[in-house]
């Protein structure tokens, strides 16, 4: 049933709108001051600002994410960069989320989703095709994420994703995302203002069957920017908060 909702929304939702947006006092609570972000593991995130739960690429625990506890939260739509089961298992999810994985232009609940086409591997796309990177404004601040993007940012997606305050970046190699150097490439072209690392191996890895790096591998090259490391798995941001220069935020997850 999942995997049917997840096709119709994406075929019926190229380049238009998701949902028909609700009263303006709901557009106003969308794009108030102050967002929760939860690290799931891997490239998983959820978003909770302006009275909206946003998942982001929900995983199923093998691999490099064998370790972690299955993403199983409530949401009211799921982002999702590919339908790879490191980025769209989706057949778990509690409740009846909305779910879109396409490219495209959408509207939910008065916040506006650019979903930009960005190579998942470094062959054209021709091993495993497309990754969408998602941009978006929820709680007064601009989010980028990458997902799986192994390919350099163009000008015009660039262009599509503009200046983020949070980037959601790979950092751990394989064929399928940014290595240290090209996520560093990355947020160089980017500048967001807080650089938050995805997709790199911890201890949640079955070391047999994961080839991504570790996050420190990414922090060496990085020499010079500012690391803040939380002690929890969420933090909570607010635009007045920001910081000026991009600062390095890492999450912390208890297995």
């Amino acid at each position: 049933m999942k995997r049917r909702q997840l096709m119709g929304y994406a075929g019926a939702g190229l380049a238009t709108a998701l949902v028909t947006t609700l009263a303006s006092e709901f557009q106003a609570d969308a794009q108030s001051s102050g967002l929760s972000v939860r690290w799931l593991g891997h490239t998983c995130f959820l978003f909770t600002g302006g009275g909206v739960k946003i998942l982001v690429n929900p995983f199923r625990a093998i691999g490099c994410t064998a370790g972690y506890r299955p993403p199983k939260v409530a949401a009211d739509l799921v982002l999702i960069s590919s339908q790879l089961l490191d980025e769209g298992a989706v057949d778990q999810l509690p409740g009846n989320p909305k779910l879109v994985y396409t490219p495209g232009v959408y509207e939910f609940q008065g916040i506006k989703f650019q979903g930009t086409a960005i190579d998942h591997d470094r062959k054209g796309g021709k091993q495993f095709g497309t990754n969408t990177a998602w941009s978006w404004k929820q709680g007064g601040i601009n989010i980028v994420h990458l997902g799986g993007a192994a390919a350099p940012i163009s000008i015009e997606q660039k262009i599509l994703l503009g200046r983020p305050d949070l980037a959601f970046i790979p950092v751990g190699g394989s064929a399928k995302a940014y290595n240290a150097q090209e996520a560093k490439q990355a947020a160089e072209v980017l500048n967001p203002k807080l650089i938050i690392p995805t997709h790199y191996r911890t201890q949640a890895a079955d070391a047999a069957k994961c080839d991504i790096s570790p996050l420190d591998d990414f922090l060496t090259l990085m020499q010079g920017i500012t690391v803040r490391r939380s002690n929890s798995d969420t933090i909570t941001i607010t635009s007045e908060k920001l910081p000026e220069n991009s600062v390095i935020q890492v999450f912390s997850y208890k297995l």
